[in-house]
This record gives structure tokens, C-alpha cells and sequence, in this order.
């Protein structure tokens, strides 16, 4: 979501960030159609394209500029899902999308009629599996009596578990959670314990909120974004950092609000 799509150097920036990723051993990109309507989606093809073997590109929809002065709103009818999912699989290069997320419930369409929609593009082979994003548990459960769900993406981070409940419905299933806003956008560095268990261990808060969640739940899989290959590596680190269970009971105390 991160990396600028405009024409000139801070463009090359991006393309090389995404490489770099790879280069690295990430295996999961994250990326959506209202991400600069569908722009970061032609710039992972540009940087990617033809992907190597086991990396996975995820996009959303359900996001469309259709309100009344052209601003993003959300849309989940039937017809704007589908042609959504057309553009990405142009603008991917691809002839299926691996993993289609919900990007969010639209309230105006019902909720079977959005998966559905999804349901019947995968039985034509346009998509393989099927995520949600921003989803309570009653809403996953209703889109799990239409179609099988792979994955969850909401917002959850070692000072916000709102979505507590979620996470563990998805441990009982055994569906993905791919948390946004992962490291709380740089907050955890302002709280006192988190940058002093990040001090004990030589690391940044980043790495230490990272780290948190993924010892936190075997179906977390974190997804932070960067637009500096730099960033890209600090956060990567994170994977290497052992946390005592000292440091997880102290971390795991932390109010669940910032």
C-alpha cells in the first residue's frame, strides 16, 4: 500500500523494494484494487512478473470510487466485485488470482450476495481462495455457511486486539489472520515496556511488535508495509528475534488499547 506508483525515481524505488522482498524469501504480497485503483497492482506485475514458484499475490475488492463526487466508497455489488477482479487479473498478468480478499463488507448488498459472487468466480476458475477483511465473528461464520474462507485480514497489533475474538475463531478453523496496521504504526516505540524489552534484546520496537505476533498465534501471519528496502529488512529481522517468555507474559500485559 505503501509504495508510490507515480512515474519517475521514487517508481525504480518501488520496483526494487517489491525484488527485494523476494529476494528475501517473502512468499505473501499484499495488495488491493483501491490501492491507487489498481496502480499497485500493475507495479508488483512490472517488478514480478512472471512470478517465481510459491510467491503468493493477494489483492482486494469491494472498494470502488462510486460516490457522489468519485470518492472511495464501498461496493459490493455483484457486477463492480466481478469487473474488479477482471482488472486484476489484467493488471496481475495472471489467469487466476490465488487468494481474493473481501477488502470489506459493503452494508448497502447482503453478505451472500458478495460472497456468492466470489463463490461463482471461483467456480470458474478465475479465483482460488477466498478472504475476508474486517469482519466480526458472526460475519465470518455467515460467509463460512456459503464458501470455504482461507484467510482474515483485520486490523490487530500487540497495543490493539480488538479483534481477539476473531483471531481465535480463525485458530479453530484453521483460517489465515493477516494483521494490518502490525506494529501500530510505530506507536509501540512511545510505550515504556515495549522499548525495554526491544533494549534487552538489541532490536527496534518494529521488530520487537512483529515478533510478538508472531509467536502469538500459529495462523498470524503479519503483513507491514514499507517503501524502503531498508525497512523492508529491519521488519524482516523480526523472524529472527527470540522473545523470552518473560518478555511475552510482560508484552502480552500491555493494555489492549494504545
Amino acid at each position: 500500500m505503501q509504495l508510490p506508483t507515480e512515474p519517475g525515481p521514487a517508481r525504480e524505488t518501488s520496483l526494487a523494494v517489491a525484488r527485494r522482498a523476494v529476494e528475501l524469501g517473502v512468499t505473501l504480497i499484499d495488495t488491493a484494487h483501491m490501492y491507487g485503483g489498481g496502480a499497485n497492482e500493475e507495479l508488483l506485475a512490472e517488478a514480478l512478473h512472471p512470478y517465481p514458484d510459491g510467491l503468493l499475490i493477494t489483492t482486494k475488492v469491494g472498494v470502488a470510487r462510486s460516490g457522489p463526487s468519485g470518492e472511495w466508497k464501498l461496493d459490493g455489488r455483484p457486477a463492480v466485485l466481478r469487473d474488479q477482479v477482471e482488472q486484476a487479473l489484467r493488471r496481475l498478468r495472471v489467469e487466476r488470482i490465488e487468494l481474493l480478499q473481501l477488502h470489506r463488507i459493503d452494508p448497502e448488498t447482503p453478505l451472500a450476495d458478495q460472497v456468492g459472487t466470489l463463490r461463482d468466480l471461483q467456480a470458474e476458475g478465475k479465483i482460488g481462495r477466498i478472504g475476508l477483511s474486517e469482519v466480526s465473528v458472526g460475519e465470518l461464520g455467515q460467509a463460512r455457511r456459503i464458501v470455504d474462507i482461507a484467510s482474515v485480514q483485520n486490523r490487530y497489533n500487540l497495543l490493539d486486539r480488538e479483534h481477539e475474538p476473531v483471531l481465535a475463531a480463525c485458530e479453530a478453523a484453521g483460517i489465515a489472520f493477516l494483521p494490518w496496521r502490525p506494529v501500530a504504526w510505530g506507536e509501540s516505540g512511545a510505550r515504556t515496556d515495549v522499548a525495554a524489552v526491544a533494549a534487552e534484546l538489541d532490536a527496534t520496537p518494529t521488530q520487537v511488535a512483529l515478533a510478538w505476533l508472531l509467536g502469538h498465534s500459529p495462523v498470524i501471519l503479519p503483513i507491514p508495509g514499507t517503501a524502503r528496502a531498508d525497512h523492508l529488512e529491519e521488519n524482516l529481522a523480526a523472524e529472527r528475534l527470540h522473545l523470552t517468555e518473560a518478555q511475552r507474559d510482560r508484552l502480552g500485559r500491555l493494555p489492549e488499547t494504545a
